[in-house]
C-alpha cells in the first residue's frame, strides 16, 4: 500500500515511478569474482580504472589476479584525480580511446567510479565536453546509445556511484561541481566487498558515511514523485523522480543503520560489523537516491567543494585544497532541513528518530530543529568541521556560494521547498557555524 505521502497526484504530474539499479553482488571476498563476472559479460580487453593509492593495496592485486586468471587482457589507468575535474575526465577519456577496451572495471571510491563512467561515455560517443553535461551548465544531450559494460567495485562506504547513472566532476571554469545524469552511465554490475573498507582512515569513513546519511535523508524528504511534472513520454521520466515508495524502503533502512553504526565505524577500524553495515547502508542509499534524487544539501555542496581556497582535511592526500564530498554536503544539511521540515514534518521526525534522536513529545513545528540538532551532534562526534566556517568560508563568500549552487537545478528542483537565490544565500548564512 502506498504511504499517505503519495495518494494525491498533482495536476499535470506523474502518476508512476520507475525502479532501476545495477546488478549487485555484496559480501566479504566478492572482489575475487571480478574476472569471472567480466568474462561472463563478454569482455576480452578491459580498462581497469583505479588511483595511485589503491594501486599499492592488496585489493588492486586481487582484482588484477582475478582478471588474469580469467584470461583477460588488461589496460590499467591509475591517474584518477581525487574529486575529478572536467580536465581529468578528458584525460581519462583519451586513455580509453587509445586503449580501445570492450569493457571497464573501476576499483576505488566515487572519484574512480565517476571517472570510469565519464571515460566510457566520451570514448564511446565523442562529443564536445559540455554536450552531455546537465543543463543549464551544459547542453544535457541524451547519450546516443548503450555504453560498454562496466563493473564497479567500490572501496569506500559512501558515494553509491556503483549503482547510479550519475557522474560528478568539478567544472574548473565555473569553480563549482556539476555532473551528467543518464541511465546509460549506470554500471552494469557492482561488486561490493566490505573488506575493502578495513584500511580506510577514520576521516574518510566519517565523510563518506555522512554522504550516505544525506543521500538517504534528502531522498526521503525530496518532493514526492506525484508532485513532479509528467514527462512528455514515459521514456523521458528522469532518474531524479522524487521520493517514492521504493526509495523510501532503502532510505529508512540506511538511516537506521547510520544511526547504529556510523560512530562505531569511525571510531574503530577493527569493528568489522560496523564497517560492513556502513557499506550495506551505502548500497541501500545509493539505490534509493538513484531512483529518487537528492536535493539542496548536495546542490549547495557543489559550490562548497568548487570554491575551496586553502582547506586540507586529514586522512586525505595532501596537496591542492580539498573539501571531501561528504563533508561539503553535511555542512549544509542542518540549515537545509530546518527550512524544509515544514513541508513534511512527520518525515523529518521519522528520520531523526531512525538516526537515534529522542522525538518523544516533539510537535510538527519542532521537526526541523530536532533533526538539525541530531545532525549537529553526529557531526561533532565524528569530527566534522563547524559548518562552512570550519572549511574556510565567511560572510563575504555567501554570494559566490549562491551563484555556484543556483545552476544545480537538477538537484534544487527536487527539493520540497523553493530554492531561490535569496533562499540559498540565507541557508548558506545559517550554515556558517552551528556550535
Amino acid at each position: 500500500m502506498l504511504c499517505r505521502h503519495y495518494h494525491l497526484v498533482g495536476e499535470g504530474c506523474d502518476s508512476a515511478f520507475t525502479v532501476d539499479t545495477s546488478r549487485i553482488t555484496f559480501g566479504r571476498g566478492c572482489l575475487a569474482e571480478v574476472g569471472d563476472r567480466a568474462k561472463a559479460l563478454g569482455m576480452k580487453r578491459v580498462a581497469l580504472f583505479s588511483d595511485e593509492r589503491m594501486a599499492r593495496l592488496e585489493h588492486f592485486q586481487k582484482v588484477r589476479q582475478s582478471l588474469s586468471a580469467a584470461g583477460l587482457d588488461v589496460a590499467v589507468y591509475t591517474d584518477v584525480h581525487v574529486e575529478p575535474t572536467d580536465q581529468s575526465f578528458l584525460e581519462a577519456a583519451r586513455f580509453a580511446s587509445e586503449a580501445r577496451p570492450d569493457g571497464y572495471i573501476s576499483l576505488g571510491g566515487g572519484s574512480v567510479i565517476d571517472t570510469c563512467k565519464g571515460a566510457n561515455l566520451y570514448a564511446t560517443y565523442p562529443a564536445d565536453f559540455l554536450a552531455y553535461v546537465n543543463v543549464p551548465v551544459g547542453q544535457g544531450r541524451a547519450v546516443p546509445g548503450p555504453l560498454k559494460p562496466h563493473i564497479a567495485c567500490p572501496t569506500t562506504s559512501g558515494t553509491g556511484s556503483e549503482v547510479t547513472g550519475i557522474t560528478i566532476f568539478d567544472l574548473l571554469s565555473l569553480k563549482a561541481k556539476t555532473g551528467i545524469a543518464a541511465l546509460a552511465l549506470r554500471p552494469t554490475e557492482a561488486l561490493i566487498d566490505p573488506d575493502c573498507t578495513a584500511t580506510l582512515p577514520s576521516e574518510v569513513v566519517a565523510a563518506s558515511g555522512l554522504d550516505v546519511l544525506s543521500h538517504a535523508l534528502e531522498s526521503y524528504t525530496a518532493r514526492p514523485y506525484v508532485r513532479r511534472p509528467a514527462p512528455a513520454r514515459p521514456s523521458l521520466r528522469p532518474m531524479s523522480q522524487g521520493a517514492n515508495p521504493w526509495s523510501d524502503l532503502g532510505c529508512r533502512e540506511a538511516l537506521r543503520l547510520m544511526g547504529l553504526y556510523l560512530e562505531r565505524g569511525v571510531a574503530d577500524a577493527q569493528d568489522h560489523e560496523a564497517r560492513e553495515q556502513l557499506m550495506w547502508a551505502a548500497t541501500l542509499a545509493g539505490i534509493a537516491f538513484g531512483n529518487a534524487g537528492v536535493h539542496a544539501p548536495h546542490g549547495m555542496a557543489y559550490a562548497v567543494a568548487g570554491l575551496v581556497r586553502d582547506f586540507h582535511p586529514s586522512g586525505y592526500p595532501q596537496g591542492e585544497p580539498l573539501v571531501p564530498h561528504g563533508m561539503s554536503v553535511i555542512v549544509n544539511a542542518p540549515a537545509v532541513f530546518r527550512y524544509t521540515a515544514e513541508v513534511s514534518p512527520e518525515r523529518h521526525l521519522e528520520a531523526a528518530e531512525w538516526l537515534g534522536a529522542d522525538v518523544r513529545g516533539a510537535a510538527p513545528a519542532d521537526a526541523g530543529e530536532v533533526l538539525a540538532r541530531k545532525l549537529i551532534q553526529i557531526m561533532r562526534t565524528v569530527g566534522m568541521p563547524n559548518g562552512l566556517g570550519g572549511v574556510g568560508y565567511t560572510e563575504a563568500d555567501l554570494i559566490p556560494l549562491t551563484e555556484g549552487a543556483y545552476p544545480q537545478q537538477r538537484l534544487l528542483q527536487n527539493a520540497p521547498r523553493e530554492m531561490s537565490r535569496p533562499v540559498l544565500t540565507e541557508l548558506f548564512r545559517q550554515a556558517l557555524r552551528y556550535w
